[in-house]
């Protein structure tokens, strides 16, 4: 597996994490997924990522933490930018984004520019 194919296999976890925020998967955030991922070159990976998520009914902090993680060690990319995005998306997909959606959309840019602030020094 290259290093961007696992990198928009995160993607995948990060998008579940978002829609799993609130203890359920909503039709709403269903259906923003495939409207997401319809032309999306990466569609399949990020979509097996999102489906075996789902059917590990694995937790919401555990997955965003490993993909959070893998972030880390991938550093800074100019696709964070489209994940936060696709986050965002999902996370208005079903009446508005809950403060569960949102402590993971805006954690997830809190804590990666934390982390490569820390590795380059800058305080």
């Amino acid at each position: 597996m290259s290093k961007q194919e696992k990198l928009y296999e995160t993607l995948g976890e990060l998008l579940y994490a978002v829609a799993m925020a609130d203890g359920v998967i909503q039709s709403e955030e269903s259906d923003a997924m495939k409207s997401l991922l319809k032309n999306h070159p990466w569609a399949t990976t990020i979509s097996w990522s999102f489906d075996y998520e789902v059917a590990k009914e694995n937790k919401v902090e555990d997955v965003y933490k490993k993909a959070v993680s893998y972030c880390h060690s991938y550093g800074p990319t100019p696709e964070y930018e489209e994940f936060i995005s696709a986050m965002e998306m999902i996370a208005n997909a079903h009446e508005g984004t809950s403060n569960e959606e949102a402590e993971i959309v805006t954690g997830f840019s809190r804590d990666l520019i934390a982390r490569f602030r820390r590795d380059l020094g800058i305080k």
